[in-house]
């Protein structure tokens, strides 16, 4: 990683800002400047003395990407046969509730991290949260420090959404020691320690807490539900699950609560600005528009849910609506394709799919992507550039065939899906550059992922 200078970045094809509409593009000038992490001016400029110049001639310029929703560990189990054709509730007894017991050492969630990480900073991703749930009573080793010391290693901004579970759900068949539940004393204690611990509240922060029991309707009883809000929200942390992600979890809720999963959170304070939900794939529209009215956040995980064919969430009628919505690539167990390029040209493609060639212009999917992101993370400082802000940002590479013959550039990393990332700057400290994380030897990172890949089927065996 290198540290931060002050920098101009210069002669880029086209700059996004993050906004939406006239603001979306930069306009009379593409030229960025740096000072203190954050960005200075941009427009028409010249170099300064002592300034280090990044030559963005022939790229594309955006802010990085914030990914709202992860598992990282989930990154050693890519592809599991059993698992590949499977819907939500089978895939998760098959896949992360199975394969949970092989993660009993902390370099397999070191290295998962790390794994999932370096993927989604190549692809010219900035921030991720990571909804950590790989939790039991007794654990030998903090998760939440060796997720968080990863990031660090790497310059990536890393949002915390800690885990857990007080009751065994319908899916933890043959239940292992890693997927015991913890008691709510244990949960909240662990949401403290971590909180005093790692929780920096500014608003581009490196590091921030949330949190997120693995899903409100069944993995914590339900006054649970209540006590677990009122302690976070003292504790001046956000509040983060999974919700409505398929047409089983809305029957599930009308059959035992007798109401829609939304109206269920309602019920025990789990909606407002400081919340946000992983998929939300089933809303109505009139819970669509109660989302906008309280500020109720979603993460859209387009490929996730394709993969498992959970179906596709009301991202343009939200958008519309005015709710908080952000892109998520979930985990790599239901997304083997777990980068934020990737995301973005999917989500581009399926919303006009479903609702027509204008529905979702390319301004809006970075908007959601990124501005979208730190609106729901909390973190108002980055997302979009913009004198004052962090400068977390991308310089695209359009270097491959898919680009070739493009008359508008600009909007290639949508459109193609494609994109080198020639740098990558989180606060204004370039954590790629040349298209390589400085430090880091890929083959290296691949031999070590295919002999704990193997090392993992053994302790299954």
């Amino acid at each position: 990683m290198t540290a931060g200078h002050d920098l101009l970045i210069t002669g880029a094809c086209a700059v996004w800002t993050g906004l939406r509409g006239a603001e979306a593009r930069l306009a009379g000038g593409q030229d960025i400047r740096i000072r203190a992490g954050r960005i200075a001016a941009t427009g028409h400029l010249s170099p300064e003395p002592g300034e280090r110049v990044l030559d963005a001639r022939g790229g594309v310029v955006m802010p990085g990407w914030v990914n709202t929703h992860h598992h990282l560990f989930q990154s050693l189990l890519k592809g599991i046969p059993e698992g590949l054709d499977l819907d939500l509730m089978g895939w998760l007894s098959a896949v992360p509730v199975r394969w949970r017991r092989g993660f009993d050492q902390e370099h397999t969630l070191r290295l998962a991290a790390r794994v999932g990480l370096v993927e989604l900073l190549l692809s010219g991703c900035t921030t991720v949260s990571d909804h950590q749930y790989h939790l039991w009573p007794g654990m030998p080793w903090d998760p939440s420090a060796a997720v968080f010391d990863e990031a660090e290693r790497l310059g990536v901004r890393m949002v915390l959404a800690r885990g857990g579970q007080t009751v065994s759900r319908m899916v933890d068949t043959t239940p292992s020691p890693q997927v015991q539940p913890e008691t709510l004393d244990q949960l909240l204690t662990g949401l403290a320690r971590d909180v005093q611990r790692f929780h920096d509240p500014a608003p581009d922060a490196m590091r921030r807490v949330v949190c997120a029991p693995t899903t409100p309707t069944w993995s914590v009883l339900p006054d649970e539900l209540d006590v677990i809000a009122r302690e976070a929200r003292a504790l001046g942390v956000q509040l983060h699950s999974h919700l409505s992600e398929t047409v089983d979890y809305v029957r599930y809720c009308r059959e035992v609560h007798a109401c829609t999963p939304l109206e269920f959170v309602e019920r025990h304070g789990w909606v407002g600005p400081d919340v946000w939900y992983a998929h939300m794939v089933h809303l109505s529209p009139a819970e669509v528009q109660r989302c906008a009215e309280t500020g109720t956040g979603i993460a859209h995980c387009p490929q996730s849910n394709g993969r498992l064919g959970s179906g596709v969430a009301p991202l343009v009628a939200a958008l519309a609506a005015g709710v908080p919505v952000s892109l998520a690539v979930d985990g790599a167990a239901s997304n083997e394709a777990a980068d934020m390029l990737s995301e973005a040209h999917a989500c581009w493609l399926i919303h006009r799919a479903l609702h027509g060639a204008g529905a979702l212009p390319v301004a809006d999917v970075i908007h959601v992507g990124t501005a979208g992101g730190a609106r729901v993370l909390g973190l108002d400082a980055v997302g979009t550039l913009r004198p004052g802000q962090a400068a977390d940002l991308v310089i695209y590479d359009l270097d491959e065939p898919a680009h070739f013959g493009l008359h508008d550039p600009a909007v290639a990393p949508v459109v193609s899906g494609r994109g080198r990332a020639r740098a990558v700057l989180v606060g204004g400290r370039v954590v790629v550059e040349d298209g390589a994380i400085p430090g880091l030897d890929l083959a290296e990172l691949r031999a070590q992922a295919a002999a704990e890949v193997a090392a993992l089927k053994t302790r299954l065996a």
